[in-house]
């Protein structure tokens, strides 16, 4: 039996487009309907929700955005400017297929993508940037760029204690020495989102660099996804918000979205080893399995982000065609 691929629409085939995002392992919360709604709607593009079926059954989900600047149209996955954590294609029901059945059903839903990427939309540019999905040979297949992206996972396993113990020196002494009476780290609120993000904005634009996630972007993903998907973890000192994280939830991991940049206030708690180690601890405890520090691609951020022991990960940049235009593809930003 061939493979079909189709589109679902946002609105109405949203809780349809859910149930097989949950029942997929290479998933996260930012496949879901309503953060592409989102997505689309803060980046101007138009969303593709490709599914593909053995029959009834569902085998992989291909979230795509549609994006026109002029006579440029390009498509990406996920959305330009978005800063949304990963994309790109994911599966259903393979797990217990032979290899050979296994590779024959991935090709034959990516091909099916591909060609209706080429078809409906025609880009001259094209961009995903994937996680959880390693067979990328059907890209390669069809000529287009795949180049290898790194991240840091920690492996949440063993009890509290075995987790710090695999820390550095420096990063469990300053979890175990802070002064509990001098700091709280709690999950904020929606209000919370937002100064996180501001947070960031400001170190970004200290360093003259460009940062395009809008603080209503992100409080619209906390307050329309399921409660837990965006969690703002906050460090407040005598009541004042003094840093966070915005982790993105899956069913066995944590990525650590934004936040967690250096402070710009003079007080003596290490906010962000606290930050990490409450993320890390309260996954740990909600039984989840890892923790994805998003980002092993600048030494200088590395330094910090190693001191936690994680495995180096790898994902995909997948590219075809050439923007030509440098409106476009000077906005359309790396994951750090």
């Amino acid at each position: 039996m061939s493979i079909e691929v189709t589109t679902l629409d946002p609105q109405t085939d949203a809780d349809g487009w859910n149930r097989y995002v949950e029942r997929s392992d290479g998933t996260n919360p930012f496949y879901r309907a309503e953060a592409l709604r989102l997505q689309a709607t803060d980046t101007g593009t138009t969303p593709h929700l490709l599914a593909g079926f053995k029959g009834q059954e569902p085998i992989g989900l291909f979230p795509v955005f549609e994006y026109g600047k002029g006579p440029v149209t390009g498509a990406f996955s996920p959305a330009p400017f978005s800063w949304s954590c990963y994309l790109g294609p994911a599966l259903l029901n393979v797990d217990k297929l032979k290899q050979r059945k296994a590779d024959r059903r991935t090709r034959r839903f990516l091909e099916g993508c591909l060609a209706y990427i080429d078809q409906e939309l025609s880009p001259l540019y094209a961009k995903f940037v994937t996680a959880e999905f390693d067979d990328v040979r059907t890209f390669t297949w069809n000529e287009y760029t795949v180049e290898p992206g790194y991240t840091y996972v920690v492996d949440l396993e063993g009890s509290e204690d075995d987790l710090l113990k695999r820390f550095s020196s420096d990063a469990r002494s300053n979890v175990r020495n802070a002064d509990p009476d001098a700091y709280v780290v709690e999950e904020g609120d929606g209000d919370d989102v937002e100064r996180i993000v501001e947070q960031v904005a400001a170190r970004y634009e200290s360093q003259g660099k460009p940062f395009q996630l809008s603080t209503e972007f992100a409080r619209s993903m906390h307050e329309q996804l399921p409660d837990g998907a965006i969690r703002p973890y906050v460090c407040r000192v005598d009541g004042t918000f003094v840093g966070g994280i915005l982790v993105v939830e899956s069913e066995r991991t944590r990525y650590r979205w934004q936040g967690g940049v250096k402070p710009d206030t003079d007080v003596d708690v290490p906010i962000n080893d606290l930050l990490d180690w409450h993320v890390m601890r309260d996954g740990l405890r909600d039984g989840l399995e890892r923790y994805d520090l998003v980002g092993a691609g600048v030494p200088s951020i590395n330094r910090y982000k190693a001191k936690f022991n994680p495995r180096l990960e790898t994902h995909y940049e997948i590219t075809s065609g050439s923007f030509g235009i440098d409106l476009v593809v000077d906005r359309y930003q790396k994951h750090s």
